[in-house]
């Protein structure tokens, strides 16, 4: 459905009248529809002026933002139940409030939006949205060199590509290179995971949490009293809550990169478990007659844990360490099941710690600088295998193997057996090494996002999408240094987004 120019125009300058011949049922409602900008071109306020009757018969609404001519990615569409728009302040006397995100920035967007009602059909109607240009601050995302384009037809199991970058805002972009969302609110997303509709934040120097709405809005909690200083690394989904990796301070001693907590985020934080991977591990270490001290080293960065995640088939916390390992824990009780990891690394020499290593099956690779743990669709443990060996062991002590490139690495464990497999990997003809950070993440179909942080001896942040059968559907390179630019990225489903509360 088109509007006339008349209209268009009257969209443009903030009201659109929508007869009930313009709504294509006979709903018997007249909608008064106005837009206003957001805080940055992605983002748009719809609002919705109808009579307190119809408003009440409302149960969600859903729209759809046309792709632009050549595109191969998905529409955006989000559905909003009343009671998460209610809940948002969004719903007032006689006007409901649609924050539309997901727009192309300096274009004329066309949206497609529905009414769910009780007791009859939906009631459909569009806008146009016109944005204005976006001013990259980072310079980086709004120029992306495109090395493969997506081809129409592609198989791709997403459309949307979340970056958690260091330099500004998490950043969705689409598998076109387009970027579709950013906030001015925050300057690092580094630390970060996607909830419902917003983006929750660690701090990376204070022990403070932020929320940050697709809509823009952006709230600011402290974690309780606590030795917690600030937030490394990521955010990851947990049994309760969410999986957090914040450094710690206790007598003046640091506790660097070794603690895992896990916290609920409401009006505020409140901290569910915790685990101290020192603690843990020492007093295992101890207890086998081991000397914990010369392992583990407060103070230092013995362990650089990156990544943790929770396994509901075995009820367990899977851990990563940079320097040492992968190392599986019992939720409840902290025990450590198995550990797999490289046995030419200084962990290997310790008896106790060696007694709870998987064999890994000949062939596989074992996990060396990995980051990015996940368990896929169907039950593997997979991670980014990096390839770097260890930087901070003690002095004259093995610091194991490393690669002249990185991979994806997918396992099957056996913990009964002390054995993993793996099952699959893939890496790129062994000619890609991010020596640091990136992540890799699978679909339910077995497409594969993956991300090489540090490419081009760490001067380029290399997105790369894979079809199901592992063959490159687009590959997008953005200039970095270090990890900034992109230190972690994950597949997000703006396509198929419903926020119910």
């Amino acid at each position: 459905m088109h509007h006339s120019l008349q209209q268009v125009r009257a969209a443009r300058l903030g009201l659109l009248l929508l007869p009930v011949a313009l709504l294509g049922c006979n709903s018997g409602w007249n909608l008064a529809v106005t837009n206003d900008p957001g805080p940055s071109p992605f983002i748009s306020f719809v609002h919705v002026s109808l009579t307190q009757a119809d408003l009440d018969a409302v149960t969600a609404v859903e729209y759809t933002i046309a792709a632009k001519p050549g595109s191969v990615s998905k529409p955006v569409h989000v559905e909003y139940s009343i009671a998460a728009l209610t809940a948002r302040g969004d719903v007032s006397a006689g006007t409901l409030t649609v924050p539309v995100i997901g727009l192309y920035a300096g274009y004329d967007n066309q949206v497609s939006m529905e009414l769910a009602r009780q007791g009859g059909p939906p009631v459909p109607f569009e806008i146009d949205i016109t944005t204005s240009p976006y001013s990259d601050p980072t310079g980086i995302y709004s120029q992306p060199n495109i090395m493969v384009k997506r081809a129409p037809g592609s198989s791709l199991g997403f459309s949307f590509v979340y970056i958690k970058s260091g330099v500004a805002s998490p950043i969705i972009v689409d598998t076109d290179g387009q970027i579709r969302w950013a906030s001015p609110a925050i300057s690092d997303g580094l630390v970060s995971a996607f909830v419902g509709d917003s983006f929750i934040i660690g701090h990376p120097t204070l022990p403070i949490v932020y929320r940050l709405g697709l809509d823009g809005t952006l709230t600011q909690m402290s974690l309780p009293s606590s030795d917690y200083t600030d937030f490394q690394h990521d955010i990851d989904y947990g049994k309760q809550g969410l999986l957090a990796e914040p450094d710690a301070s206790s007598g003046g001693v640091e506790q660097v990169e070794s603690n895992v907590i896990e916290m609920r985020v409401g009006s505020a934080v409140t901290i569910l478990n915790q685990w101290d991977l020192g603690a843990i591990i020492g007093d295992y270490m101890a207890s086998q007659g081991d000397d914990a001290a010369a392992f583990v080293r407060p103070g230092v960065d013995w362990f650089h844990l990156n990544s943790a995640i929770y396994d509901a088939s075995d009820d367990s916390l899977i851990v990563s360490s940079r320097e040492n390992f992968v190392i599986d824990l019992d939720y409840s009780s902290g025990a450590i099941r198995w550990i797999l990891g490289d046995p030419t690394k200084y962990w290997y020499t310790f008896p106790s710690l060696r007694a709870k290593a998987l064999t890994l099956a000949p062939g596989g690779l074992y996990p060396i600088g990995q980051h990015a743990l996940s368990i896929t669709p169907d039950g593997l443990l997979m991670l980014f295998n990096d390839g770097t060996a260890s930087i901070n062991q003690p002095a004259g002590e093995p610091a194991g193997q490393s690669r002249t490139y990185s991979a994806v690495s997918a396992y099957s464990i056996d913990p009964a057996s002390m054995t993993a497999t793996q099952v699959w990997g893939y890496d790129a003809n062994q000619a890609i090494y991010s020596a640091y950070c990136g992540s890799a993440y699978e679909t339910t179909d077995g497409s594969l996002l993956v991300d090489y942080a540090e490419a081009d001896q760490a001067t380029q942040a290399l997105l790369v999408g894979l079809g199901p059968g592992h063959n490159v559907v687009f590959e997008f390179e953005y200039p970095t240094i270090g990890c900034d630019t992109s230190w972690n990225a994950r597949p997000i489903a703006l396509d198929d987004l419903q926020i119910t509360r």
